[in-house]
């Protein structure tokens, strides 16, 4: 009797186990992976007042996987959908077509096979809202998908409501509404053609472009461009569909939209924290109460999402490019200005310890590589991930400190020019970022997490140093990496 109820009680579990899985296709649970958004605006233009933070074509990249490896777990790529000539890519023609202005599709291969044997996995940037013509404002090129099929899409996968149906200058200028799609389930962008995705076709389309992403490109992941343009029970769909291990939406709206976005795709996806950004401020103006979860913080953290989370400080349109798009809330782009990085450090020591999943900016991590490396180092060795417990924090105008739970131990992280300069009772210094710098943390492991680091020769009484921008620690004549493994 006692073996029939072990019995159902794992076929429940299992049945529980199973359910869960299929309601977080994308949403990794415990996660304690970092990422790296590896691009910027306009990175793959050879003109260097594009690349001030240097070049991020696929050849470029191919120069950077092993620091890449050694420090991130997952790479956000930009759109590598072509052909030639779109630009960044995201009103991309021809989504079979992987040449792109980042490079070519061999090269492309090549840099995710490289990443790949480091272990890294790759995201990519996939716009399904909208997509740019063949040659005029209502016809597409055709993708082939291989096994996956072959879809020609025609101006009846337009939303009807689309503004190429409005504009006199259009070929499908007040086309019949026999000709259109349905109304957009979104918001509209008048960059290029929205498509319809009621429309079954479209669903096909998306599904098969997304599963070739996968299954022929070798790609882990997906970062969707614009989901507030389409509703999220087809980004649903699509995820269940295809199965990525992580995909994250770009909502950049309030709070309670994502949470809305969140609940329409059934949890099939994260977010990049928009609001957790913008709580950042509060380190520019001096006001680091806004980092506390019980005062102004407006992130997912505060409503109990953190799995759902990917933060971030900086990405591609919100920084300074020049136009409207860029915020400047880390005093624009100069990245050699001192106070702006004593800033952006402390904004990355503050996210590189919280829950969420946190995403590096290029620029940030080119710029301040040995800092930000450090700092990813103590994240890891902690088992710090998407789902840890705060389990204190408090603040005040000039300075925050909060302690977060990892899978192998606890961090204390400390910004502000006036925080405590105390090292907590069973916890040793990790990182120093200096009066100037006004950040801290501190680490303690526990019993769980010890078993590496109880030798005699521990890797915690050793000199830190960095390689190929991987922090390791010399003990006399030996190496070992952050969590206690011998490497030579």
């Amino acid at each position: 009797m006692k073996k029939v109820l072990l019995s159902l009680l794992s076929m429940i579990m299992l049945a529980s186990a199973s359910s869960l899985s299929a309601r977080n296709a994308g949403v990794p649970a415990e996660c304690e992976d970092v990422m790296l958004q590896v691009f910027y605006w306009n990175s793959y233009d050879g003109n260097a007042s594009s690349t001030k933070y240097g070049r991020t074509r696929w050849i470029d990249l191919m120069k950077d996987t092993a620091a890449i490896n050694a420090n991130f777990d997952v790479v956000w790529f930009p759109p590598s959908a072509g052909p030639t000539g779109c630009g960044v890519g995201y009103s991309a023609k021809q989504y079979s077509n992987q040449d792109s202005d980042w490079g070519t599709k061999t090269t492309l291969s090549n840099l995710i096979t490289a990443l790949h044997k480091g272990n890294t996995k790759v995201l990519a940037d996939v716009v399904l809202n909208h997509r740019g013509n063949l040659s005029n404002w209502c016809n597409f090129f055709t993708d082939n998908f291989g096994s996956y099929g072959t879809y020609t899409l025609t101006q009846q996968h337009i939303c009807r409501n689309d503004e190429c149906f409005t504009n006199s200058k259009s070929s499908c200028y007040g086309a019949d509404y026999t000709d259109r799609g349905a109304n957009d389930t979104g918001d509209n962008f008048d960059g290029a053609r929205d498509l319809d995705h009621s429309s079954e076709y479209v669903q096909n389309w998306s599904k098969a472009y997304t599963q070739w992403l996968l299954g022929s490109m070798k790609y882990d992941g997906f970062r969707y461009d614009m989901t507030l343009g389409f509703h999220g029970r087809y980004l649903k769909m699509y995820n269940e569909a295809a199965n990525p291990y992580m995909s994250v939406s770009e909502l950049w709206q309030s709070i309670d939209r994502q949470k809305q976005h969140l609940e329409e795709c059934e949890y099939n996806t994260m977010v990049f924290d928009f609001q957790m950004k913008y709580s950042l401020k509060g380190i520019v103006t001096g006001s680091y109460g806004k980092l506390n979860k019980n005062k102004t913080f407006e992130g997912l953290r505060k409503h109990g999402l953190e799995r759902y989370s990917v933060t971030f400080i900086d990405n591609h349109d919100t920084f300074d490019r020049g136009t409207a798009y860029g915020d400047n809330q880390f005093s624009g782009s100069d990245l050699s200005n001192s106070t702006t990085k004593d800033q952006i450090l402390q904004a990355s020591a503050y996210m590189l310890m919280m829950p969420g999943v946190p995403c590096v900016f290029y620029p940030y991590w080119t710029s301040y590589k040995d800092e930000i490396n450090e700092l990813i180092a103590v994240r890891k060795r902690a088992g710090v991930h998407s789902e840890s417990k705060v389990l204190e924090e408090t603040s005040g105008q000039y300075q925050y400190s909060a302690t977060v739970q990892g899978h192998r131990g606890r961090v204390i992280v400390r910004v502000g020019k006036y925080r405590s300069q105390t090292v907590p009772e069973g916890y040793e210094l990790a990182v120093d970022g200096g009066d100037k710098g006004a950040y801290t943390v501190y680490i303690r492991m526990d019993e769980q997490g010890i078993d590496q680091i109880t030798r005699s020769d521990s890797p915690l009484k050793g000199e830190k140093f960095l390689r190929d921008g991987q922090l390791l620690i010399q003990v006399g004549e030996n190496v070992y990496d952050v969590i206690g493994n011998k490497i030579q």
